[in-house]
């Protein structure tokens, strides 16, 4: 992040506010105004999708040419970064380098050139932690500062610097949230090469060292792993009831290694028809409720796509399990399956032993395909938004490069259909099932949208972090392998953004019904930092089984720590 010391003021140093991720017309006192009906939001969220379909959400205004470089002064008037990424006094007057409590200086280079893309050339000294890369200069009136966290990089690149006299070697980091920033310096024989100690230290697991949450030992007064009780989240729903109970079926995760250790599962149903039904799911992923309606009992379930293959096998099981959740919603006599996949990916699975269910096999069962592509479609829709927005923005063919990318036309779709199972339960009353292949993708991005648009409760600074610990991290979303954390392996094809799509979602609405939620943009782009940071343990890993093993919740400090401090 570049900053100009002199934009943050009289705040230099001191620590942000106490409530900095909320604006004032939002939470319960605003939610009688007219943008923010109470209770469900299904009304809204259909006025949502007409609002996407007609004007493509934000993308019919050209944006400010302002990079993820270059923000300081937005966000100055509610947080002075320095505080907010290190915890402590910074004095951004003085070439001072702050630390984390834990973190170290591996080296630092005099007479680097930073070529900046806006403002031109830059000479300073550059510094390399274990945690980031640090660049400051005080040739200018104002001194500059650019931070960059290591877990941030993508990739690191040699290129060609010309005309920069004795700075013959050239440098590019590519990073996963859009920036390039590129340098120039001198080779001298008494440094360490800065590309060779980047390396090191941005790709941490790809050299046999740790991750740097795990060496990060700032204390904070609030025990951010207390934020989720898988427990005490259900209870509030009013489980466990008649027909819905509380399991520990997959308390050793024998039964499914990437769901968590407590799942809510139908109570007519053995353990035995269970684990048959286990090996009818792709990756053992069972159905298993996410979230049940006050009044109706209707409820939103996620698994993984059925097993059925090419000669379209079938599981008695498996059919009478959806049959149970059919008949604990009284209120409907039908099932909704949404599938997030592409009918004919679906189609193409059944070669590859996958599929989809048979609306022949599954009485009164409804099957909708959602058309929402690939994780390799994403990849690609977000590398071609990048070369749209940075280093510049050409505001004459904006819109057409947007049209493009086609990220806002997937950002549609997403939005699109969890108003579809939203609407589904609130108006129909009926219980839906959401899968896709594997059940930890475009599955997660759907029930958490339709659970944000049904539950208020969701939409308040705790609950929203509650439905990211619930949805994705604990129903195992793959975090390390979609984002890379301390990976040098940029190409592997595993890396996708669905987590930054579906807060790009979430923005949408906070846009269009500001007054709706509790928390603003600048906590979304906190929770985006740290998405990539290594800082906190919250989204490392894969799993719920892999953090318990590694002990990310004794040796790690959560991100919920900083945000409820």
């Amino acid at each position: 992040m570049e900053k100009q010391a002199g934009a943050a003021g009289d705040g230099v140093g001191s620590g942000p506010n106490r409530k900095p991720w909320g604006s004032p017309t939002c939470g319960p006192a605003a939610a009688e105004t007219v943008d923010s009906p109470t209770g469900s939001h299904v009304e809204w969220c259909k006025q949502l999708i007409a609002a996407t379909i007609s004007s493509q959400i934000s993308g019919s205004v050209p944006p400010d040419i302002v990079n993820r470089d270059n923000k300081a002064g937005r966000r100055a008037d509610f947080m002075n970064l320095s505080a907010l990424r290190y915890g402590a006094q910074v004095r951004m007057f003085q070439n001072q380098v702050p630390l984390l409590p834990g973190e170290t200086m591996q080296t630092s280079v005099k007479d680097v050139m930073y070529i900046c893309p806006f403002s031109g050339l830059v000479n300073g000294t550059l510094t390399i932690t274990d945690y980031k890369l640090y660049f400051t200069s005080v040739e200018r009136e104002s001194p500059f500062i650019l931070d960059v966290n290591l877990g941030v990089i993508s990739r690191l690149e040699t290129i060609s610097v010309h005309n920069q006299g004795e700075n013959t070697k050239g440098l590019e980091l590519v990073c996963k949230d859009m920036r390039s920033p590129r340098f120039a310096y001198k080779t001298e024989e008494n440094h360490p090469d800065v590309v060779e100690v980047l390396a090191k230290h941005a790709f941490p697991l790809s050299h046999s060292l740790p991750l740097f949450a795990f060496l990060y030992k700032e204390q904070f007064p609030v025990d951010g792993w207390k934020v989720y009780d898988p427990t005490a989240e259900y209870r509030r729903q009013g489980l466990p009831n008649e027909s819905w109970t509380i399991s520990k079926i997959n308390s050793s995760y024998e039964l499914c290694d990437t769901y968590p250790s407590i799942l809510v599962i139908p109570t007519n149903i053995t353990d035995e028809d269970i684990k048959r039904v286990a090996v009818f799911r792709a990756k053992h992923r069972i159905p298993v409720l996410s979230w049940i309606h006050p009044e109706s009992q209707a409820t939103i379930v996620r698994c993984s796509q059925p097993l059925v293959g090419p000669s379209d096998r079938r599981c008695k099981e498996d059919e009478r399990f959806l049959q149970i959740i059919m008949d604990a919603n009284a209120q409907s006599h039908k099932l909704t399956i949404f599938d997030a996949r592409q009918s004919s990916v679906a189609v193409t699975n059944k070669a590859k032993d996958g599929g989809y269910e048979s609306e022949s096999f599954y009485p009164n069962v409804e099957l909708n395909f959602l058309e929402i592509p690939n994780i390799h479609v994403m990849r690609e829709s977000l590398r071609k938004m990048k070369d749209v927005v940075y280093p510049t923005i050409d505001e004459a063919h904006w819109h057409s490069a947007i049209d493009q990318t086609h990220w806002l036309e997937y950002i549609r779709l997403l939005l699109a259909g969890a108003a579809k199972i939203a609407d589904k339960l609130e108006s129909g009353k009926t219980s839906v099932v959401v899968h896709c292949s594997d059940g930890w993708d475009r599955t997660a991005q759907l029930t958490s949208l339709a659970m944000l648009m049904l539950d208020s409760h969701y939409r308040t600074l705790r609950g929203f972090q509650v439905l990211m610990e619930k949805e994705w991290i604990s129903f195992g979303h793959k975090f390390a392998a979609r984002v890379g954390h301390g990976d040098e392996n940029h190409a592997n094809s595993e890396r996708s953004p669905l987590f930054v799509q579906f807060i790009d979602c979430v923005w949408q609405m906070t846009r269009q019904f500001p007054a709706a939620f509790e928390f603003n943009e600048l906590f979304l782009i906190t929770v985006l930092d740290h998405l990539y940071s290594c800082l906190f343990g919250t989204f490392l890993y894969n799993s719920e089984q892999e953090r318990s093993a590694k002990e990310v919740q004794i040796k790690t400090v959560s991100l919920w720590s900083y945000i409820n401090r």
